[in-house]
């Protein structure tokens, strides 16, 4: 579920549809957590799908660290990338604000964190865009991304937290044991396929 202070607007006929805040959320707010309406496909699952409906699956989901496709039953699938996102995928599954998003700024997210299984060609525009994302990027580029997640977790506990009840009851206490034991922390190479075999906090 997409952070509920967000409203679905079309940009253009490039670039479809992108998620906007209404209102200012904070760095450290969580911005979307996978809930049980989410729908989830194994690799078997996807692999019977047609043609068609593989080319949406791929277009709305993102691969967890297990292998299974998410597709997101709100608004949360229609959230752009950009290379100078706002928000980024925390080891912990759910996605977090690395700045103050004001009212009215896209909400966007690094794919590359998303597992991907072919590059994808890009649309942002910002300065340093790379133009191309490719699957090689998680293991290039996690190290800059965890710095940005790991600062923004430093606030978690400091700000509202309006889909803190979606979040399982282990990453619950993992998070709140951040407190007290901040060297605890998941970084973000945990969502690599099959990265939950890593140490925490390595």
């Amino acid at each position: 579920m997409i952070h509920p202070s967000t409203v679905l607007r079309f940009i253009d006929e490039h670039k479809g549809y992108g998620v906007f805040a209404t209102e200012i959320i904070p760095k450290g707010t969580i911005t979307y957590a996978k809930d049980h309406l989410e729908i989830q496909l194994t690799p078997e699952a996807f692999g019977q799908l047609s043609g068609p409906l593989q080319a949406q699956v791929e277009k709305y989901s993102y691969i967890d660290e297990h292998g299974i496709r998410i597709v997101s039953w709100d608004i949360a699938k229609y959230v752009n990338h950009c290379c100078n996102c706002n928000t980024m995928s925390t080891g912990y599954g759910f996605e977090i604000a690395i700045r103050d998003i004001q009212p009215g700024e896209e909400i966007t997210d690094e794919y590359g964190l998303f597992n991907l299984t072919e590059s994808m060609e890009l649309y942002c525009k910002e300065p340093g865009c790379r133009k191309t994302i490719h699957p090689s990027d998680f293991e290039l580029y996690w190290p800059i991304w965890d710095a940005k997640v790991a600062a923004a977790m430093e606030r978690v506990h400091e700000v509202a937290q309006p889909l803190w009840h979606l979040l399982p009851a282990d990453v619950v206490d993992e998070v709140q044991a951040l407190k007290a034991n901040p060297n605890n922390y998941r970084q973000v190479k945990y969502l690599k396929m099959n990265g939950h075999t890593a140490q925490v906090g390595q």
